[in-house]
């Protein structure tokens, strides 16, 4: 009986991390990819004109500290001059936003 228990645990912690992942791909998708692309190179028009950074460059990420990435998506990016470079993403909760940090970190090569 305890080895059912723990397998349903088991089966139950790894559907629940893999429907977090599904989530923050689509989030990722409906929220980001517009400005940092499908593989977060930045190499969208939109990315281009706003200077978006390529996560996919290991170098890149090894300079971005998760809770500043956790502070843009909530709080959005803006330049020196105060032009809006991303809006804040306050609809999401911590977790999808600790999420979506984890599929950027996903994006490196």
């Amino acid at each position: 009986m305890k080895k059912i228990i723990l397998l349903v645990t088991v089966f139950g912690l790894a559907a629940g991390l893999s429907a977090k992942a599904a989530d923050a791909k689509e989030n990722w998708d409906t929220l980001c990819a517009k400005c940092h692309g499908a593989e977060g190179k930045g190499d969208t028009k939109m990315g281009q004109k706003l200077g978006a950074k390529d996560f996919s460059d290991a170098k890149v990420q090894a300079d971005i500290k998760d809770d500043a990435a956790t502070k843009a998506i909530k709080e959005g990016l803006k330049s020196a001059d105060d032009k809006t470079l991303m809006k804040p993403f306050d609809t999401l909760s911590d977790e999808d936003i600790k999420a979506l940090v984890a599929y950027v970190r996903g994006l490196k090569k």
